[in-house]
């Protein structure tokens, strides 16, 4: 074999001559597809450049500040850049915010006070936000502050029930939160259209109401965000889609002025708020990481679409289907077993440029009901904008697929997934034959 070839290497990754063809074939259908993932990605990338200039960044954003950070020019500077691209009136991004769930947490115990009522339209929340709402009990959870929840579950086919949201809307109801990723749940995941449409029903009988967006795994897929159709807030990571995979650390709220405010508030301290919190050295990562978003997550699209067309062939239910259009990066597949959960995360985790030789494994992770098995051998810890992939080891056995810095990693990743389940014994390879 040429040792110049792609196949040649793949071959000596340990990817079947089956599997390969499998992924060629997958792929040449996709072109169409794919080329509307790079329209996107340019819009995007056009949008974000727009945002840099309005904003005059300069090398100056880029130097290091310590201390209370008092007019540290990057970090303010980066915060007009993400409220132009997000078309809002202010932003909250910094790496005092450690993560997702620490963002929502944030707006949410910023905004809401004793008797309050937060409101959830979409059903059960992301795990990890159980212990901060006060479903299950934590420290510090909101419940132990006196404020109250309710959620609206959702209808037989994952979309909103109209009727019930109206009937849970009342006079104690302050902020409503919407999760538009599917989490750990096999719904579908949600337009930035049809969120819209839920945001203008709640306010046409709550104008006063909060809506916040969790915006975690959505940024930069589509070319509106939730911002551009009513949401007051949204909230993400800055090591998912919008860190474009150098942030190091951090997160986002992008608003209203006066949410914004409150925020920073309880961040950092009253009457300090947005003043101090400097930015230690990671402000070129942040803006860079930023510019580079739009193409991160397309590559990242590719690899999800591809996920979901190869293990539909395979018979697999797969979330959101190869053909729907897609509102977040995250791709869900239901196994079925234990097994084909733990064998596709280690085949994910063998396609890794940084510990591929580690072998993940089930384990009781913080903030969750169950064992969870994780599989990311990332540049940043945790970082879910870097090829990675994970589950909880329940029923129905679904494993969560997400990112790639590249499409061909990606690629790569998907192949070595389905390889992994081969050389486990949970897939046939006879069937991918039957494929071919």
């Amino acid at each position: 074999m040429d040792i110049t070839s792609t196949e040649y290497m793949y071959s000596e990754l340990g990817i079947s001559k089956e599997i390969l063809e499998l992924g060629q074939k997958t792929e040449a259908e996709l072109k169409e597809r794919f080329l509307e993932f790079d329209r996107t990605a340019e819009y995007n990338q056009l949008k974000v450049i727009r945002a840099m200039q309005e904003n005059r960044v300069n090398e100056g954003c880029f130097q290091y500040a310590s201390g209370y950070g008092y007019n540290d020019q990057g970090r303010d500077t980066l915060e007009a850049v993400y409220a132009s691209a997000f078309h809002t009136e202010a932003a909250l991004v910094r790496p005092q915010i450690t993560c997702g769930t620490h963002a929502l947490a944030l707006a949410l115990s910023a905004n809401l006070r004793p008797g309050d009522e937060l409101l959830s339209p979409a059903g059960k929340p992301y795990d990890t936000l159980e212990e901060v709402i006060g479903i299950r009990p934590s420290n510090g959870s909101l419940a132990e502050y006196g404020i109250t929840y309710r959620q609206v579950e959702l209808l037989d086919n994952g979309y909103f029930d109209y009727p019930a949201i109206e009937k849970a809307l009342n006079e104690k109801t302050k902020l409503v939160t919407i999760q538009r990723s599917k989490g750990y749940q096999t719904r579908p995941s949600y337009s930035v259209a049809e969120i819209g449409e839920l945001i203008s029903f709640i306010k046409q009988r709550r104008p006063d109401v909060i809506c916040m967006v969790d915006n975690c795994y959505g940024e930069f897929v589509e070319r509106l965000e939730p911002s551009d159709v009513g949401a007051d807030m949204i909230v993400g990571s800055l090591i998912k889609n919008p860190g474009g995979g150098l942030a190091p650390i951090g997160g986002y709220i992008a608003g209203k002025e006066n949410l914004i405010e409150n925020c920073a508030c309880r961040l950092t301290s009253p009457g300090l708020g947005r003043e101090v919190g400097a930015s230690l050295g990671v402000m070129q990562s942040f803006y860079q990481g930023f510019f580079l978003a739009p193409t991160v997550v397309c590559g990242a699209l590719k690899g999800a679409v591809f996920a979901a067309n190869i293990y539909e062939k395979l018979g697999y239910p797969v979330i959101p289907s190869g053909r729907e259009e897609r509102h977040d990066i995250i791709q869900a597949v239901t196994l079925g077993s234990p097994e084909g959960v733990i064998a596709f995360c280690k085949g994910i985790q063998s396609a890794a440029p940084v510990d591929s030789y580690v072998s993940p494994e089930p384990w009781a992770m913080p903030g969750y009901d169950s064992d969870v098995i994780m599989a990311a051998g990332a540049f940043v810890q945790g970082s879910s904008i870097e090829l990675s992939a994970d589950g909880p080891i329940k029923p129905p056995y679904a494993v969560y697929f997400q990112g790639g810095l590249t499409w061909a990693h990606a690629r790569f990743g998907i192949l070595k997934s389905l390889q992994s389940m081969v050389d486990a014994g949970v897939v046939n390879l006879e069937k991918i034959r039957s494929l071919l």
